[in-house]
Order: structure tokens, then C-alpha cells, then sequence
């Protein structure tokens, strides 16, 4: 049934101009439109629409991932840019942030403007 449409991911933001920056200079995503409501932007066919609400509480755990190529490179790219990695006291993290799970994913994590947690995952062999 909903095998074939095309998803739209939802975010929160409570500071829209600093989320819509964000989103567009340091992530690197096209902003396909605006209104008083939202942004809406894509990645590779994807949308991510970031709802304009009058609070938020940012949840503790992921919200929104992005499977990349190349971890190690996005990251340093997203350092120079001034995003900040999670480290978490559990996860044997490399230099970069960058945790390998049991399956030899390669993970990183980092927070937009409000505090929604975003990961990046490089899959080995996919």
C-alpha cells in the first residue's frame, strides 16, 4: 500500500531562521519552499519539511538520520562548519565522534539548532 511514495521526514524548529540556515549552508540541502508554516527542504529525492512551532522540547534519541558515504570526510566537512559531535560516555568513539556498532556501521552524531539529534551512518559493504 505505501510501498511506492515518496516519504517526507518532519522536523521541529522553534528558531526558524537559524534552522533554515542550517539546513541549507551548513548541511548543504536545497530549500525547495518556505511559508509562515515551514521550510521544506531535499536531499535526494527526500523531503524534510521543518515545521515552525512556538516551543519544543528536543527528544533524547535519534530523530533524523542521513546514510552517507565517506563518515570520515563528512565529518571533518561538518567540523569546519562549526557543527559540534555527541560523545557519549557508553560508545568507544574515535577521534572525529565516530562510533563502529557490532555490524561495522560507522556513526556520528551531532544536534541542529534546536537540539534535534541527527545521526550520519556509513554502512560497510551496502
Amino acid at each position: 500500500m505505501l510501498s511506492k511514495p515518496t516519504i517526507t521526514a518532519f522536523l521541529p524548529t522553534a528558531i526558524p531562521e537559524q534552522s533554515k540556515l542550517f539546513y541549507l549552508h551548513t548541511l548543504g540541502l536545497k530549500l525547495r519552499s518556505e511559508d509562515e508554516y515551514a521550510f521544506v527542504f531535499e536531499g535526494n529525492g527526500v523531503h524534510l519539511r521543518i515545521t515552525i512551532v512556538a516551543e519544543l522540547r528536543p527528544q533524547p534519541f535519534t530523530v533524523l538520520g542521513f546514510r552517507i558515504e565517506n563518515i570520515d570526510t563528512q565529518v571533518k566537512r561538518l567540523l569546519e562548519k562549526g557543527v559540534e559531535f555527541e560523545r557519549y560516555g557508553g560508545l568507544q568513539q574515535d577521534d572525529l565522534g565516530i562510533w563502529t556498532s557490532p555490524r561495522k556501521a560507522k556513526i556520528a552524531w551531532f544536534k541542529d539548532p534546536d537540539g534535534n539529534l541527527i545521526s550520519l551512518t556509513e554502512y560497510k559493504n551496502e
